[in-house]
């Protein structure tokens, strides 16, 4: 009997040790094989996956990387200690690419400066956005991923983008002066969207006037 393992065992091995999203470049060095082999072995795990019953895992593609997450019908099950911790420093960036989307790399640097680059870079490896080539910059929207964290009810980015500006507007504040509040910690993003609507306080009021 070989001890040989299978290349989709050795890469769902790798990434689930990992706990991180990985590109197929890290995987091809990581195994030592062709990048044919390693994006057939990739689709073969994928679909093996799919195929499971009553799996809480699913193989996920976001921007060229490839990541273990939890399935989304499983997300309202989990208690909020156990998801991944967001930096704080991050918030601002995800904030502002959430309300402008679809926006440009350039226009969040105009608006953070050169940090900006290294958030993309960081969020798009949570997994939180999408960064494709568009001529000489790049283009930034939000994943699922991103909607499923944020406590979004829709996943579209044109639709994340609706809601967070509503979000927003719920709580007086612009795109400039949410990503300010998130970036100095004077408001978590748990608070933002949670963030009680006119009509809610309004109601509030009556009630407490009865």
């Amino acid at each position: 009997m070989s001890d040989e393992a299978a290349l989709s065992t050795i890469l769902e091995a790798i990434l689930f040790s990992a706990g991180r999203s990985m590109s197929v470049d890290e995987l091809m060095e990581q195994t030592k094989r062709t990048r044919g082999e390693v994006g057939g072995a990739l689709s073969d795990l994928r679909a093996t996956i799919r195929r499971r019953r009553d799996s809480a895992l699913q193989l996920t593609e976001v921007s060229g990387r490839w990541i273990f997450e939890v399935r989304p019908t499983l997300s309202n099950h989990l208690p909020e200690s156990v998801r991944p911790e967001v930096p704080q420093r991050l918030l601002p960036a995800a904030a502002l690419i959430a309300y402008h989307q679809p926006m440009s790399q350039v226009q969040l640097v105009d608006m953070l400066g050169q940090r900006a680059y290294d958030h993309v870079r960081d969020l798009a490896h949570f997994g939180f956005i999408d960064r494709r080539r568009d001529g000489l910059t790049r283009r930034l929207t939000t994943t699922r991923r991103f909607a499923e964290y944020f406590g979004c009810p829709e996943i579209h980015y044109r639709k994340v983008r609706t809601w967070f500006r509503e979000e927003a507007s719920k709580a007086g504040l612009t795109s400039a002066q949410l990503a300010e509040s998130l970036s100095d910690g004077q408001m978590t993003i748990e608070e933002f969207t949670e963030t009680p609507s006119i009509e809610s306080l309004e109601l509030e009021a009556a009630h407490a006037e009865e």
